[in-house]
C-alpha cells in the first residue's frame, strides 16, 4: 500500500507539475501562434492559456534560431518566432554598396519601422520574415537608385523613402507585416567624390561670399553717390535761396529809393523851389563832375550856357547881402 501510494503521489506531482509548465500568460504587446499535432491551432491574444501536454506546442520556425544568417545579424530576436510581438519596431539595416544611374558605387543604409498586423501570416508566410525584410529592402533601394544619378541621389531622399515604403508595403502583406516608414539613413559615396563635393561646396560658399561681398559694396557706393547727390541738391537749393533772398533785397532797395526819390521830387514839386536854388544845385553838380577823370562832361539841356548859370548862382549869393 505504501508503495502504491508513492506511485500515486509522484503521478499527482508529475502532472501537477506538466499542468503548471503549460499554462501561459500572454502579455498585451505579444500574440502567441499555437499549433495542435503540427498545424496551425490557433492565435492567443492576451490572457491565460492552456497548452494540451504532448499535443499543443507554440510555432518554432527551425531556420530562425539556427541559421547561420539569423547569427551575423545584430537585430535577430532569440524568442521563438511563435511569440510574436505586435509593437511597432525599428530595425537598423547595415549599409549596403548600391549603384547608381551614372555609375558612382555608393554605401546606403536604411531604417525601417514595421508591424507585425497578422500572426499568423508571419509565422507561415515566409521563412525568417526579418532577413526576408531586409534583403527585400536591399533589392529595392538598389532598383531605385538605379534608376537615379548621384546629385539625384544625394537631393532626393523624400523620393526614395516614398518608393521603398509603398513597394516594401505591398510585398510584405502576405508575411503579415505592415511597413510604415522608411528612412535613408545615410548616403555614403567614395572618399573621391566626397573630396570633389566639398572643394565644390568650398568654392560655392567663396562664390556666395564674393557676391555678397560685391553687393554690399555696390550697396554702399549707392549709397555714398545718394547723400552726394542729396547734398548737392542742399547745396544747390542753399545758394538759390541766398540768391533769391539778395534779390528780393535789392528788389526792396530800389523800390525803397524809387519811393524815396518820388517823394522828394513830389516834395519840391509842391514846395515849389524857384529857378535860383535849382540853378544853385546844378552848379555844385557840374563842379562835382568837373573833378572826376572823365573827359566829356554832358550839360542838360535845360541850361542854357555856362555864363548864365553862373550869373544865377551870383544873383543867388549876392541876394543875402543887400537885403543886409
Amino acid at each position: 500500500m505504501d508503495a502504491v501510494l508513492i506511485v500515486i503521489i509522484v503521478l499527482l506531482v508529475l502532472i501537477a507539475i506538466i499542468i503548471i509548465s503549460h499554462i501561459r500568460i500572454v502579455s498585451q504587446t505579444n500574440a502567441y501562434v499555437v499549433e495542435r499535432l503540427g498545424r496551425y491551432h490557433a492565435t492567443w491574444d492576451t490572457g491565460i492559456h492552456f497548452l494540451f501536454p504532448f499535443i499543443d506546442r507554440i510555432a518554432v520556425d527551425p531556420n530562425s534560431a539556427s541559421s547561420q544568417y539569423a547569427k551575423s545579424k545584430s537585430y535577430f530576436s532569440p524568442y521563438k518566432i511563435g511569440i510574436v510581438n505586435l509593437k511597432e519596431q525599428v530595425i537598423d539595416f547595415e549599409p549596403q554598396p548600391v549603384i547608381t544611374k551614372d555609375n558612382v558605387t555608393m554605401q546606403i543604409d536604411t531604417v525601417v519601422y514595421y508591424q507585425i498586423t497578422d500572426p499568423k501570416l508571419y509565422v507561415y508566410g515566409v521563412s525568417n520574415p526579418i532577413g526576408a525584410l531586409d534583403n527585400l529592402t536591399t533589392t529595392t533601394l538598389r532598383n531605385i537608385m538605379g534608376d537615379l544619378d548621384l546629385d539625384e541621389a544625394l537631393t532626393s531622399r523624400d523620393l526614395i523613402n516614398t518608393k521603398m515604403r509603398a513597394i516594401l508595403d505591398e510585398a510584405t502583406d502576405p508575411w503579415g507585416i505592415k511597413v510604415f516608414r522608411v528612412e535613408v539613413k545615410n548616403i555614403m559615396p567614395p572618399k573621391d567624390i566626397r573630396d570633389a563635393m566639398e572643394k565644390q561646396m568650398r568654392a560655392e560658399r567663396e562664390r556666395r561670399e564674393s557676391i555678397l561681398l560685391a553687393e554690399g559694396e555696390k550697396r554702399s557706393a549707392i549709397l555714398r553717390a545718394e547723400g552726394s547727390k542729396q547734398a548737392d541738391i542742399l547745396r544747390a537749393e542753399a545758394k538759390k535761396e541766398a540768391l533769391i533772398q539778395e534779390a528780393e533785397g535789392k528788389a526792396k532797395s530800389i523800390i525803397i529809393v524809387n519811393e524815396a526819390t518820388a517823394q522828394g521830387l513830389k516834395m519840391i514839386k509842391e514846395v515849389a523851389v524857384d529857378k535860383g536854388v535849382l540853378a544853385l544845385k546844378a552848379y555844385e553838380a557840374l563842379a562835382k563832375m568837373s573833378e572826376g577823370q572823365a573827359t566829356k562832361i554832358i550839360i542838360p539841356s535845360e541850361l542854357q550856357s555856362i555864363a548864365g548859370l553862373a550869373v544865377s548862382a551870383k544873383e543867388l549869393l549876392t541876394e543875402p547881402e543887400t537885403k543886409k
